[in-house]
């Protein structure tokens, strides 16, 4: 089972597999209707919890990256972006939405598969692993960093609890990260349906308006002091290496709203799966908010000494009074919002495995040892990923950009291009051109630019 575990509410199959129409079916098939039982009568996902879920999967560790972009192009143009980059993700989801109505199709690997395949489900499904799997230990990887601390170039930097508690054994990274693993991830990724994650994902978006709230204040606090200056509004442009800068930021901007594979259980589980559409509008419309506020208040507060991650640059002294606590909440709630954001990127990493290994299998959902087995083994190898191999991160660097545009822009792009059903327009088929297009340079420059930099660090480090 690809994503989406769910039979749609609006949809079902009887055994000669005739569709019958029933508006009031249950979400599972009717074979399933004990078990529907047992999940305490689930009745269909909520508009609220929906969008919570899927601006939860959006608003992941990217978030921090985006104040370091508006260096790069200007408030002006950077806001643009942003705001474009979304319009472009919501028309990439309503490719998905449209060509799956019209195929009867309930997941993303089910559409891809009707486009392009057997070879174009499993290209789909080996993309959302790999995209997943990176995203996931990466979190980890911050989240350690967070409260464990971490050294580089022979420079340690303390964590929070070493800072507030000094070092020992069981604040070390490993153990913070099992016992994180353990009492956090293990219980939230065991559920069945991705509405019931609903209240942790609403927290998590809460979390990444707290970390807006707290630099909006900063921000205006020093302004009010006369202590920082107006920000740039266009790019800095001296020489060819500056114009080259600028095509850096793409992949940054180009990633920040992928979230296509959790579009379909999402909409699977509505209780009125009409309002997708809606929901898509309401969950991009909020992220772009807080992605807005985040760039604008980041950059304006640490202008020209902005980091690639801005998390970086509360690590220091802000000039303001109570510096160290807000600091200190600043670091907190995003190692909170990470450890929520986990959950729901879970939930498409293990239907996605499921569907590569079991394809054949009964749904997921039915089958309580295989769901036991898929669960235990990908939170084991996320946990050994984020503990055991450095170099980890540089090679995801690679193969995640690859896989994040594909899922976002090229694969939607691709279905509405191959367009089984004859309804796409050529203002679909142009759109489809200039996303494939903008995804293949983005990722194009991504991996030039990785390598780049792992190139200038293999030459320096020799020297260190």
């Amino acid at each position: 089972m690809t994503i989406g575990s769910f039979a749609p509410p609006r949809e079902k199959k009887s055994r000669n597999n005739k569709q019958v129409v029933d508006e009031k079916a249950p979400l599972l098939p009717r074979k399933q209707d004990e078990l529907q039982g047992e999940l305490d009568g689930f009745n269909g996902a909520s508009f609220s919890g929906a969008v919570f879920n899927l601006s939860t999967t959006v608003v992941g560790a990217g978030i921090m990256a985006l104040p370091a972009t508006m260096k790069v192009l200007g408030l002006g143009p950077g806001i643009v972006m942003i705001i474009l980059m979304a319009f472009l993700t919501e028309a990439s989801i309503e490719f998905l939405l449209r060509f799956s109505r019209a195929g009867k199709t309930v997941s993303y690997g089910g559409l891809m598969g009707e486009a392009f395949g057997r070879s174009g489900r499993i290209l789909l499904q080996i993309c959302v692993i790999i995209n997943n799997v990176g995203v996931l230990i990466v979190y980890m990887i911050i989240i350690g960093d967070v409260l464990s601390g971490t050294s580089s170039s022979g420079v340690h930097h303390a964590g929070l609890l070493e800072g507030w508690f000094g070092e020992h054994w069981w604040n070390g990274r490993g153990f913070i990260l099992l016992i994180t693993t353990l009492a956090i991830f293990a219980p939230l990724v065991s559920f069945k349906r991705v509405d019931s994650l609903r209240f942790t994902s609403a927290l998590s978006v809460a979390l990444a308006v707290v970390f807006v709230v707290i630099t909006a204040g900063i921000t205006i606090v020093k302004l009010i002091n006369g202590s920082i200056a107006m920000p740039r509004w266009t790019p800095r442009i001296t020489d060819m290496a500056s114009i080259w800068n600028l095509f850096t930021v793409v992949p940054v901007l180009v990633t920040a709203y992928i979230c296509h594979y959790n579009v379909h259980s999402i909409e699977n589980e509505l209780e009125d799966p009409s309002q997708m559409k809606s929901i898509v509008h309401t969950s991009l419309a909020l992220c772009s908010t807080v992605y807005v506020a985040t760039s604008f208040f980041g950059f304006l507060l640490f202008g020209e000494e902005t980091q690639d991650d801005v998390l970086a640059n509360f690590d220091s002294n802000l000039g303001i009074c109570y510096s160290s606590i807000l600091n200190d909440a600043v670091r907190i709630s995003y190692a909170a919002h990470l450890m929520l954001v986990y959950p729901i990127i879970f939930f498409a990493l293990r239907l996605n495995v499921d569907g590569l290994l079991f394809p054949s299998s009964r749904p997921l959902i039915q089958d309580n040892r295989r769901f036991a087995l898929v669960t235990v083994g990908l939170i084991g190898i996320i946990f050994l990923g984020a503990n055991f191999i450095p170099s980890i991160w540089d090679a995801f660097q690679f193969t995640g950009a690859t896989a994040a545009v594909c899922i976002g822009f090229i694969f939607p792009a691709a279905i509405a291009l191959r367009d089984s059903h004859g309804i796409a327009t050529k203002r679909d088929k142009y759109l489809s051109v200039f996303m494939i297009v903008l995804a293949v340079f983005s990722n194009l420059v991504a991996i030039y630019s990785d390598a780049y930099t792992m190139f200038k660090k293999s030459k320096v480090s020799p020297r260190a």
